[in-house]
């Protein structure tokens, strides 16, 4: 395993860690992919659920795009630039958002650009009351790369978005949940035990009953509604000859708790 990432797996939960503390975690091309086949892995890993995101160090989640090696993809024009950076950065919010076990961001630190994108893509975030986000690409002369521009306007709204997108001020995580950019904020030296505590909750049910859900979610929510009933009635068809499905109804009736086996 790069020491750039680092994963330790526990109880059903893979806790994945940006490990670059020195450089903020910033993204390297190295880093995001090692994320990537980390991804890969975890997804048909049975021992794992859920799968938690979180910086190495006290002062940042991540800082965005390696900003040195992403100017010598610049430098190389735009063709190199868009294989390197956009391309690379985009597959990997991506797969965040489609992954198909729940992803939570455990944001420690500042979130700046591309960790900030991260928080967009991924399904839940819990924040420390420390962390802050800003959308700061535009100081650099350039727009988000990652996803920026059309995840957030979907979660802030489009005139919050752009104020955001338009200025690169920084915001406080209390902001970031109001802007639905997270879940909760809470105590810095909670945050891992409240994400870990989030991951439990949902790891009671089933895993194909949560895998279905983020399906739907994450393919209906930018088609029109009729396209998002039929892949959610699509999603629950799937369910149908499941022993999930059949464990989940017999338990509600016999009032006991259900055993989920994810098949």
């Amino acid at each position: 395993m790069t020491d750039v990432l680092l994963c330790d797996i526990a109880d059903g939960i893979a806790v994945l860690t940006l490990n670059r503390p020195a450089k903020l975690n910033a993204i390297s091309y190295a880093l995001a992919d090692a994320l990537l086949d980390r991804l890969d892995a975890l997804e048909t890993d049975p021992a794992v659920g859920a799968v938690i995101l979180t910086g190495a160090g006290e002062r940042a989640f991540s800082a965005g795009g390696d900003i040195p090696e992403f100017s010598r993809s610049v430098a190389a024009g735009p063709e190199a630039a868009l294989r390197d950076f956009v391309r690379r950065g985009q597959t990997l919010t991506g797969r965040l958002e489609a992954f198909g076990k729940p992803v939570i961001a455990a944001v420690n630190g500042l979130a700046y650009g591309g960790g900030c994108e991260i928080t967009e893509a991924v399904h839940l975030a819990v924040a420390s009351d420390r962390a802050t986000f800003a959308k700061p690409e535009i100081n650099l002369g350039m727009p988000p790369t990652f996803g920026g521009t059309q995840r957030l306007p979907r979660l802030a709204g489009r005139k919050r978005a752009l104020e955001l997108l338009l200025t690169g001020d920084p915001f406080s995580a209390e902001r970031a949940h109001e802007l639905g950019l997270v879940n909760a904020v809470v105590p810095h030296d909670g945050l891992m035990d409240a994400a870990r505590g989030l991951a439990r909750r949902i790891l009671r049910h089933s895993p194909l009953a949560a895998r279905s859900i983020i399906t739907a979610v994450t393919r209906g929510i930018n088609g029109a509604i009729a396209e998002g009933l039929a892949m959610e009635g699509e999603q629950f068809a799937r369910m149908v000859p499941t022993h999930d499905l059949r464990e989940g109804l017999d338990a509600w009736m016999e009032r006991r708790t259900p055993r989920y086996r994810g098949v």
